[in-house]
């Protein structure tokens, strides 16, 4: 099987899809349905230039502009999005993507209209050939995406499926201590993470997903794109369980719609006996992470690991968040080669960042179970977050204070950094 790589600080993925063109021809002059729509867009605006609103309105039978931006400097449009109200109950979504005024991405999406709430159907996308060669449609269930189809050129064929929701396993408690795995969700039905589950007393396994606000916190962070979700928890999750093999994971989806949702996680979190909290997440609005602080700090048995980030910057001058909250059971975290050299774009700060770890080119298994390779200070994370619960297991009463300490002692100064962190370099993080 192929490999693949990523670095990924928190919450970013791009997916690259190549395969047959298909001509854009085959429309009816009054489409009725999703495809059609698309494949009508595609046909009558894609080769045609950056029309206005208005002038694309002729081209599209019944539709009428909702909204228009274009971007660019000096002038010069190098993306324009058109949002189109449709006949019936549905929206036309249309991206050019032209940077030195060569078309290069043309993206049409269709939206339907249900409760007063848009959601999100097909999408096709074309070159700068304006071929469509791939598209993607969504399939729901209870009002949640439940599938993504992976579409050839006619957005009919399906090249693959991906799950977006699943039933949670069969399986058995591991038993070891539990670690809370705050982020974009978990693809729990793999096999790998079957008797991994941290289980309740009828051995359903526990975890939330706080950003839909049901009890299936399947992988997938939506806020960018619905249909390119990005797939970040069970990459993260492959480190956790590997180096922690005797751990409990309890996945959490993070509340992205509101943030304030941080408290009642901490809180179940804290219920379900979880000592370790391991969040590779961080914004730079510290609104964002009140709840969160206010919550961690009345559970002081919870050890919260959370990532530097990758921005390339000094957190002691340009803070992010939660790596800048001052609180005693919080851990923050930062990636390194294995050397001790701090990665590249990896945050540092002297006095807001505590650790660094070797997390490049780390071997990780993506929401479907392939193999790949990963960077990032979000890979460190599950780093220490397995380093702390092996010292667990092997001492199950240590308090949080002297577990902190204990990751502390494992660290070295860097032959190569100085004055990066405050606590220094774990080049073992993965032995005892």
């Amino acid at each position: 099987m192929a490999t693949w790589s990523r670095r990924c600080a928190c919450t970013l993925a791009t997916l690259l899809f190549a395969g047959t063109a298909w001509s854009t021809s085959l429309y009816a002059d009054e489409p009725t349905t999703p495809r059609g729509w698309l494949l009508l867009a595609v046909d009558r605006l894609c080769a045609a230039g950056p029309l206005p609103g208005v002038e694309a309105e002729r081209r599209l039978p019944g539709a009428w502009l909702l909204d228009e931006r274009a971007r660019g400097p000096g002038g010069q449009t190098v993306a324009l999005e058109q949002v189109f109200a449709l006949p019936g109950s549905g929206e036309l979504r249309l991206l050019r993507l032209q940077p030195g005024g060569q078309l290069r991405r043309f993206t049409a999406e269709y939206h339907s209209l249900d409760d007063h709430r848009t959601r999100a159907q097909l999408q096709a996308v074309a070159g700068g050939d304006c071929d469509i060669f791939a598209g993607r449609r969504l399939t729901y269930r209870e009002g949640r995406p439940a599938g993504l189809d992976q579409l050839e050129g006619d957005l009919e064929t399906v090249r693959w499926h991906e799950t977006l929701e699943a039933p949670w396993p069969e399986g058995r408690d591991p038993g070891g201590p539990r670690v809370a795995l705050v982020d974009s969700g978990l693809a729990y039905d793999l096999p790998l993470y079957r008797d991994r589950l941290a289980r309740g007393a009828d051995g359903t396994p526990l975890g939330y997903d706080f950003w839909d606000l049901d009890p299936l916190p399947y992988d997938g962070d939506f806020g960018r794109s619905a249909f390119q979700p990005i797939r970040h928890g069970s990459a993260v999750a492959s480190v956790l369980v590997r180096e922690a093999p005797t751990a409990a994971i309890i996945p959490y989806r993070y509340p992205r719609p509101d943030m304030t949702r941080l408290g009642p996680l901490i809180e179940q979190a804290a219920a379900s006996g979880a000592r370790i909290l391991a969040m590779p997440l961080g914004s730079r609005d510290p609104e964002d992470w009140t709840a969160f602080a206010s919550a961690l700090t009345a559970h002081p048995q919870l050890l919260a690991i959370v990532s530097a980030g990758n921005d390339g910057r000094d957190l002691d001058r340009e803070p992010l968040w939660p790596a800048a909250l001052d609180l005693p059971n919080l851990v923050v975290v930062t990636s390194a080669d294995g050397f001790g050299r701090l990665a590249p774009g990896a945050n540092w700060g002297a006095e807001s960042v505590d650790l660094m770890v070797p997390a490049e080119n780390l071997e990780v298994r993506d929401f479907r179970g392939a193999a790949g390779r990963a960077s990032g200070s979000s890979y460190a994370v599950p780093r220490v977050a397995a380093l702390a619960a092996r010292l667990l297991a092997a001492n199950p009463e240590l308090e949080t204070p002297d577990l902190k300490a204990a990751l502390f002692a494992r660290a070295v100064a860097s032959p190569y950094e100085e004055n990066v962190v405050a606590a220094g370099w774990i080049p073992d993080p993965a032995t005892d």
